[in-house]
């Protein structure tokens, strides 16, 4: 069991990932002055419909990029372990902030090969139909699905649902389940402004049989 400073948001944090935030309430800031001073890590719980959910993600602070004169911040973190809340104190003794005891969640990073290339070519088909000009992430040996779990479209509950899967060939299944669902939907809406576009326009015209 461990104790963590919580630091909770409307978001979800994952494994793996550089999140760049900006601090600005007292708690917050004697939160990451405290990480910069003692060398903690903190925890973001994602809050979903005003509810401060149980699992979350430990966050390391890289940087402070910023600090503005009323004592705001610019941060750099990045995601490690996976957490399980198992008792929230909403004060600490002589901290603005809360934290929790939590225990660690196991996680694998075991995924097929195959699979990631399926995902990222559907990823890259949703960008072309919706007009993305964004960057997807190359295949590299130390590639995951955390690393691209921000940039097919989940909701906030699917990517909170999407943290708690464990097993990397389940997270696999999830994010092509999703965007094979997804693509369609894409698809269809774009043909859709296409022919709203053309509404007004000459169009070229041709027979249909004797009809």
């Amino acid at each position: 069991m461990s104790f963590l400073p919580i630091f909770p948001l409307q978001l979800v944090a994952f494994p793996f990932e550089n999140l760049n935030l900006h601090a600005f309430e007292p708690r917050y800031k004697h939160l990451i002055n405290d990480c910069l001073e003692k060398g903690l890590h903190f925890g973001i719980p994602s809050v979903i419909d005003k509810n401060l959910n149980m699992v979350g993600t430990e966050m390391e602070l890289l940087s402070i990029e910023k600090t503005y004169s009323d004592g705001r911040m610019d941060i750099k973190t990045k995601g490690k372990r996976i957490f399980r809340i198992t008792k929230y104190h909403k004060t600490v003794p002589d901290k603005l902030y809360s934290g929790a005891k939590v225990e660690w969640l196991d996680f694998d990073l075991e995924g097929q090969y195959t699979l990631y290339e399926e995902i990222i070519n559907q990823i890259k088909e949703l960008y072309q139909y919706m007009n993305i000009k964004k960057e997807v992430p190359q295949l590299t040996s130390e590639f995951n699905t955390f690393q691209i779990a921000h940039l097919v479209g989940f909701s906030i509950n699917q990517e909170y649902k999407f943290l708690q899967i464990s097993e990397e060939r389940n997270r696999q299944d999830y994010l092509l389940n999703h965007l094979t669902k997804l693509i369609p939907v894409v698809k269809n809406m774009e043909e859709l402004r296409k022919k709203i576009q053309m509404n007004g326009h000459f169009k070229n015209v041709t027979g249909s049989g004797e009809w």
